[in-house]
């Protein structure tokens, strides 16, 4: 089964916060938008610039986000992507779910198949339910 992450999820495991997922053995694909990569690694250079990890905390997260970004499938944010998010949702939905959503929603079209799409955002999970699609979160 095909788990899509948005980046809530993906930070709250990363920086080990209260009630990020932890079971991720049922997921034979891991998939995410491109927005991912963005959105984390300006989390990753605010926290720097915060001082928030030392040197060694921060080269420690470094390594496993790259290890971390092997491992997902990425949806490209290409001309469809951007299409289908500039589209009308059922639900209110900001600029960037509505790029993740949309990546999730044609990731479905083109491999089908079963999908859970996990977020920690209560207006994400709504507009994803909204759209049809089986939705995991943890507040």
């Amino acid at each position: 089964m095909t788990a899509f992450v948005d980046t809530s999820v993906f930070l709250r495991r990363l920086l080990k916060q209260p009630g990020a997922f932890t079971d991720w053995s049922n997921w034979g694909i891991v998939a995410a938008s491109e927005l991912l990569r963005v959105e984390t690694r300006r989390v990753l250079d605010r926290l720097r610039l915060q001082r928030a990890f030392g040197d060694d905390e921060l080269g420690e997260l470094s390594r496993l986000v790259q290890a971390s970004f092997r491992a997902l499938e990425f949806v490209r944010i290409g001309r469809a992507v951007l299409s289908r998010a500039a589209d009308p949702f059922p639900t209110a939905i900001g600029t960037l779910d509505a790029i993740h959503l949309s990546s999730a929603l044609l990731w479905m079209e083109e491999k089908g198949g079963e999908m859970t799409f996990l977020t920690h955002d209560a207006q994400l999970t709504t507009a994803a339910r909204a759209c049809g699609l089986e939705v995991r979160t943890i507040p």
